[in-house]
């Protein structure tokens, strides 16, 4: 099972944002990445979402860090991100600089870094995922 079927298939309203996906993906650099065999993995740190996203791109890019929430996030906020050892995400009163700065760096004895996992492109499509989140 490739990568992009199995967020097909883990997400009945993946197929409305399949094609803004691949071409998201296409833009990333990320065809290397829905081709393999294994589970969402860490973006390259060299590839980056281009400065201005229309609202498909944004679409397209939160779906991506949807599965990346789930992957890597959702064990401590919840599968809905309303909260459990990790806080509530929802509504977030803070910048996209301190989100992305957040999932970064982490927060000392708190949550862990990610700077290893993501680089710039999973940071921004987890940020646009959060941003979603009402």
């Amino acid at each position: 099972m490739t990568v992009m079927s199995a967020f097909v298939e883990k997400n009945a309203a993946g197929l409305g944002v399949l094609s803004g996906v691949l071409a998201l993906g296409a833009a990333l650099g990320l065809a290397e990445i829905m081709k393999s065999q294994t589970p969402i993995g860490p973006l390259p740190a060299s590839s980056g979402p281009a400065a201005t996203l229309t609202a498909a791109d944004k679409q397209a890019l939160a779906a991506l860090g949807r599965g990346y929430f789930i992957q890597s996030c959702a064990h401590c906020h919840g599968d809905d991100a309303r909260g459990d050892e990790g806080p509530n995400l929802h509504g977030l009163k803070i910048s996209n600089a301190r989100i992305e700065h957040r999932i970064r760096n982490g927060s000392k004895g708190r949550m862990p870094s990610f700077a290893k996992k993501y680089g710039p492109a999973g940071i921004a499509a987890l940020r646009e995922y959060l941003r979603t989140l009402n």
